[in-house]
């Protein structure tokens, strides 16, 4: 029975690497990846492909299934940064915007993400009510830190980074008509790389994604804030589990020298991301 079922999951591997090869195909043809119902249909398409729980670990494929994963990854944060731009100068154009954010069609995953990574973060966290929060790579529509201030972290600054000035205009903009948010949403047009003694200001940093694409882009940002971040402050990072590794890059425990993982957390629904908390080491992190 064992046998059989590695061949079914053998088949069924294989049916799933056919098909992310096809939408990619589809994809790289395609003259723009801004919002259009072709561009809509064929990303639904792949998250679907994608999101049922996968026994297929995507960082052991074979080379060229590999390169076309690190494109996908690529075209995926591209797609994504036009997706969150399109939507927030609509957003923008209203005299409220954040009355009318449920527009955009992922809301209610980031709602259940805020909830999640609050949930986790506040088992760990030493203040209950941390002062200053970082959140690196917010981009055009910074969801994350607009639920977290607006739900659960309701008197916390934070600190969001982007090296994209206009997406930091688009995403403060958002923000101004509210007279809570406008106070505790700042906005940093800056590579954190660039960032040294600042980051011991954060008790949390929260690492986007699509910050560092590929595994020596992702490591190079983890070194810099271990070097940085105080003894004892929290990283919280987004990762990716089975096929849906295809959309997003993976963060292995072993990627986070100078910090000590506290948990990892795979959600099995329409929460793409998996999260990976760790604590800045009290022990100098030696290169």
């Amino acid at each position: 029975m064992g046998s059989l079922g590695s061949l079914v999951s053998c088949d069924q591997e294989e049916v799933l690497i056919q098909n992310v090869c096809e939408i990619y195909d589809n994809l790289s043809t395609l003259q723009s990846l801004k919002p259009s119902k072709d561009v809509d249909t064929l990303f639904t398409r792949l998250v679907l492909t994608c999101m049922p729980p996968s026994p297929i670990d995507v960082t052991k494929l074979p080379g060229k299934v590999q390169g076309i994963r690190s494109k996908l990854i690529r075209l995926c944060g591209e797609a994504e940064g036009l997706l969150e731009s399109h939507f927030s100068s609509l957003l923008g154009s209203y005299d409220i915007p954040l009355d009318h954010i449920n527009i955009f069609p992922y809301y209610t995953n980031y709602i259940k993400l805020g909830r999640l990574e609050y949930t986790i973060m506040s088992n760990y966290i030493t203040n209950a009510n941390p002062s200053d929060i970082a959140f690196i790579g917010s981009g055009p529509l910074p969801l994350t830190s607009i639920v977290l201030a607006s739900n659960h972290l309701k008197t916390t600054t934070f600190h969001n980074y982007d090296i994209d000035r206009s997406a930091n205009a688009l995403a403060s903009n958002l923000v101004a008509a509210d007279p809570d948010l406008s106070e505790r949403m700042l906005f940093h047009d800056t590579d954190i790389m660039n960032v040294t003694t600042g980051l011991s200001d954060y008790e949390v940093v929260f690492l986007a994604a699509l910050v560092g694409l590929n595994k020596e882009d992702k490591r190079k940002v983890i070194d810099h804030l271990a070097k940085y971040m105080e003894p004892g402050s929290l990283l919280m990072l987004r990762s990716a589990h089975g096929a849906r590794g295809f959309l997003y890059p993976i963060v292995e425990p072993s990627d986070l020298p100078g910090f000590e993982v506290l948990a990892v957390f795979h959600p099995m629904d329409d929460v793409i991301n998996s999260v990976i908390v760790a604590r800045k080491s009290k022990s100098k992190y030696q290169y």
